[in-house]
């Protein structure tokens, strides 16, 4: 048997259908496009669906997949086998070929056991095999055609080898494959083994003939129903993790590469040795399971929340957390983990990679917010358990298992594995209860995350100031003073409906009576932080204005349930908003500098100021040059250093537009207007118009570095800038990457430049020595072919197989030949990086007998599973098989004697 590792196999399999002439189709994602009734995708058959039905059509009949799978609801729940089990999983990858109408099941039970006993390597006699009871084409299928003993072929029933979508609809028998753990327990006894469905196998592969419909529904299996479909079809299923862990000869999925390399990752951060992992290792297969599930799950968009996918991205991340808890986490740690995850499958699923900020972002934001309350509810949950002890009960309540997750944030998952730990049950019954009456009250028909109307805020509006909770100018504003205050909640949306009162988890808009929080304009980003009152705590997200005077600040409850009429303290989070200010600042100083520099037809188009950079938009039509670059920074970095004084007045447009103040092109203002002014001892640096949120003096702004500068659109040009923190840890990483630049050239830094010019110079001159040296060597080797060239029909030929010899020099062999023969042909084959390379020359005179370059190496090519053509005298191409170029070289005398008439 064959070891290959996880991404061997993966294409592997793929490779196989894609000679058989399908499709390879990249997985859909986690998230079903077209199918209601699914949470999330389940197997490889979902994005194929409507072929199936006939209701779309691809330019394919014939196709195949890895797919990314999730199984977390209904019969598919593998939740909670996930640890204790060694090939449960919540995500999986499910390798699958599929005919729409295509071949049937002789081709599909043939190309199953050529994969898993030639491509694979699996020892046939380690294989069983079933069918449906009355399906007597696959029994032959398999015993007939492909050779099987029958004594390894099990007919089954309906419960393990019939399927159907729905109780009507397209339905059909399977066939399965298995793995036979035991050998040495003989082949006589598989069947009967089989039958009663015995541990003695792992089942690996499903092949599924969809055949008939089910007019009527069937329970007893009868058939009389079941109408032939006009054009079958073939849809099969192997779970990737179970396949690799039979090849890599290993009893758990969980010690393939596939997680071995994650649970690692862990390891190395609780600092256990191998026999304490080992004695953990429910923990950290949860964690290396949950986290896969987690990346993907962020990967493709969906995000931890309280309902639907949200609540199960939650769950996954919130339950390795509690089981890192276990280990001895008390800390963050998954973001550091996903590492490992997008490591191991990001060379296959390339988004990982793609996303790996946000997906490491995404978990540690939700990690942080569970461990906030993750204390509190696991000791008010055992203080309930120990209560149920006391009392001689064995059942906690389905309302406090609610209370747990609808005020601390307890997945109720969760509180169902504590309270099995300690031998208790959850009355779910119960819970669901109390959780469709919370979903009744909040508007939980709605869409997750459904926003207000227009016509829900201005009603809200009206209300809050008819019963006297806004003035008439709205919500008090003042993001410009103090960064926290103490108000009142006047209002709270859940869904995009007005609720009195919200839970953990619950995504909600939150309207106060004050608030220091920025709203988005002028191309600051809105605040950020937190709204808190008696036990409860809100994160905010972002804020917004949706209607004039009325601020909705968007977030979740992390903690505890605020109701309408709360005290609550509005806290903006400071780090976030300096970091922003810096830059907003930065991007007057910015302007004002290029203005100076290049003109005064510079004028803003647009600008981005977030905590982490500036983006600046300005009319300009020629790129800036690298001295024009230095040199405003400078002059922004000489502002800062000078420590000019930053001050906002308000005037009148008029008056500010008289005093020469820079308006934003294209932008509106009223007759009120806030100015920036940046000035010292008379001498004004910066004067514009902005309603944003400033530094008090250009010093606390720090370093301000300018990272790229390029094209918009005709005549716009956009520069990307950091301040602050961002600028400092820019600088500190350009210098280590500068010193271990020159560490290993072994130059000072200040010498690296100089250095690498001249190790540039000396590469060239070896690449060139190379070159020379290899072609030298190249026409010894010719020579050599030479005597090998024998006549075919009276027709001069030389076929070979050169090693070591780029196409370059192929190519030059093809004049070579045709210097030496006059009349004559060469075929000469070379592996180049791992891939096959032909060329086929043809002298002028042979050309008129029959012989043609072009056609001679299409037909080679297909050989070594590649393509490629050319003139009548002198042709290449390339191909995926290397192991077949020496049977393409055979075939070659044979097509040139069939083609050449002397």
């Amino acid at each position: 048997m064959k070891y290959m590792t996880s991404a061997q196999v993966r294409e592997a399999f793929l490779d196989f259908f894609e000679e058989m002439g399908h499709k390879r189709v990249a997985s859909s994602s986690l998230v079903p496009a077209n199918d209601p009734t699914l949470l999330f995708t389940n197997s490889g058959m979902v994005q194929f669906k409507d072929v199936f039905l006939g209701l779309d059509k691809r330019d394919y009949k014939r196709a195949a997949t890895s797919q990314k799978s999730m199984r977390v609801q209904g019969k598919h729940n593998d939740l909670e086998n996930v640890g204790p089990s060694p090939r449960h999983h919540t995500f999986f990858e499910m390798l699958g070929n599929f005919s729409f109408g295509d071949y049937f099941k002789r081709d599909a039970i043939i190309y199953a056991y050529e994969v898993l006993t030639r491509v694979y390597g699996l020892p046939p006699e380690r294989l069983a095999f079933t069918v449906y009871k009355d399906d007597d084409e696959a029994y032959n299928y398999w015993v007939n055609d492909v050779g099987v003993d029958p004594r390894r072929v099990a007919r089954m029933g309906p419960k393990t080898n019939f399927w159907q979508m729905a109780e009507t609809g397209p339905c059909g028998p399977t066939s399965e494959i298995h793995w036979d753990k035991t050998p040495e327990m003989g082949v006589d006894s598989i069947v009967e083994m089989m039958q009663r469905e015995d541990d003695r196998f792992l089942e690996l592969w499903n092949l599924v003939f969809m055949q008939f419909n089910r007019t009527q529904a069937d329970p007893d299996h009868t058939g009389q129903y079941d109408v032939p479909l006009p054009s079958p079809g073939v849809d099969t299923g192997m779970g990737l993790e179970r396949l690799v862990s039979v090849i890599q000869g290993v009893h758990a999925n969980y010690d393939t590469d596939l997680f071995t390399s994650i649970i690692a990752a862990t390891q190395r951060l609780t600092g256990h040795s191998d026999a304490e992992r080992d004695a953990n290792y429910v923990p950290y297969r949860v964690i290396a399971d949950h986290i896969r599930a987690a990346v993907f799950l962020i990967a493709d968009g969906v995000l931890p929340g309280a309902k639907n996918r949200d609540s199960v991205c939650r769950l996954v991340i919130r339950r390795a957390a509690r089981f890192g808890r276990k280990i001895g986490f008390h800390e963050p740690f998954l973001g550091k983990v996903a590492d490992a995850v997008i490591n191991v499958m990001g060379g296959h699923y390339t988004e990982l990679v793609d996303k790996a900020e946000r997906i490491r972002h995404v978990i540690t934001q939700e990690e942080v917010r569970f461990l906030r309350t993750m204390e509190r509810g696991l000791n008010e949950l055992n203080e309930a358990l120990d209560m149920l002890a006391k009392e001689g009960k064995s059942e906690l309540s389905g309302k406090v298992a609610f209370y747990l997750k609808a005020t601390l944030g307890l997945p109720i998952q969760v509180t169902k594995d504590i309270a099995e730990e300690r031998g208790f049950t959850v009355d779910m019954a119960g819970f669901q209860r109390e959780e469709e009456r919370h979903s009744e009250v909040s508007g939980g028909g709605l869409a997750m995350g459904e926003i207000a109307t227009q016509e829900t805020y201005n009603t809200l509006f009206a209300a809050l100031k008819h019963n006297g909770l806004l003035s008439d100018q709205g919500v008090a504003y003042n993001p410009y003073g103090p960064t926290s205050a103490q108000t009142t909640l006047v209002a709270l949306l859940v869904n995009g409906q007005p609720v009195e009162s919200a839970i953990v988890g619950d995504k909600v808009e939150v309207v106060l009576a004050q608030t220091p929080f920025y709203v988005e304009a002028g191309g600051q980003v809105s605040d950020t932080g937190t709204i808190s009152g008696k036990d409860w705590t809100i994160e905010v997200e972002d804020t917004q204005r949706p209607i004039g005077g009325l601020i909705v600040h968007v977030g979740e409850v992390v903690e505890g349930t605020p109701n309408v009429g709360d005290s609550a303290r509005a806290q903006v989070d400071l780090p976030r908003r300096d970091s922003i200010i810096r830059n907003h600042t930065g991007t007057h100083l910015l302007h004002a500098a290029l203005r100076s520099r290049l003109g005064s037809h510079v004028e803003q188009r647009g600008s981005l100021v977030a905590p982490d950079r500036l983006r600046f938009d300005f009319t300009h039509d020629r790129k800036v040059s690298d001295e024009e670059i230095k040199a405003i920074e400078s002059a922004v970095n000489d502002i800062i250093l000078q420590n000019y004084p930053v001050r906002a007045e308000e005037k009148s447009l008029d008056q500010a537009r008289r005093e020469g103040a820079m308006a934003l092109f294209g932008e509106k203002y009223g007759e009120r207007v806030r100015t920036i002014i940046i000035e010292k001892s008379g001498e004004r640096y910066s004067y514009e118009l902005c309603g944003g949120v400033h530094v008090k003096e250009t010093a606390e702004i720090g370093a301000f570095v300018i990272v790229s500068e390029g094209s918009v659109s005709a005549g716009i040009r956009r520069v990307e800038a950091l301040t602050g923190r961002g600028a400092v840890e820019y600088i500190q990483h350009s210098l280590d990457t500068l010193a271990q630049v020159a560490a290993r050239l072994g130059a000072a830094p200040q010498q690296a430049l100089s250095r690498l010019d001249a190790l540039h110079d000396e590469l060239n001159s070896s690449k060139k020595q190379v070159a020379q040296l290899q072609r030298e060597l190249a026409r010894l080797r010719f020579e050599q072919l030479m005597g090998t060239v024998k006549a075919i029909n009276g027709c001069q030929t030389l076929i070979a197989q050169v090693s070591d010899v780029p196409l370059d020099t192929l190519r030059e062999m093809t004049d070579w030949f045709r210097g030496k023969v006059k009349s004559g042909v060469m075929v000469l084959g070379s592996v180049v990086d791992g891939r096959p390379q032909l060329v086929v020359a043809v002298t002028d005179d042979l050309t008129k007998k029959g012989l043609h370059a072009g056609d001679l190496i299409k037909k080679l090519a297909a050989i070594v599973g590649g393509g490629g053509g050319g003139r009548p005298t002198i042709a290449q191409a390339g191909g995926k098989d290397s192991d077949k170029l020496p049977a393409a070289l055979d075939s070659a005398a044979q097509l040139i004697a069939d083609s050449y008439q002397s």
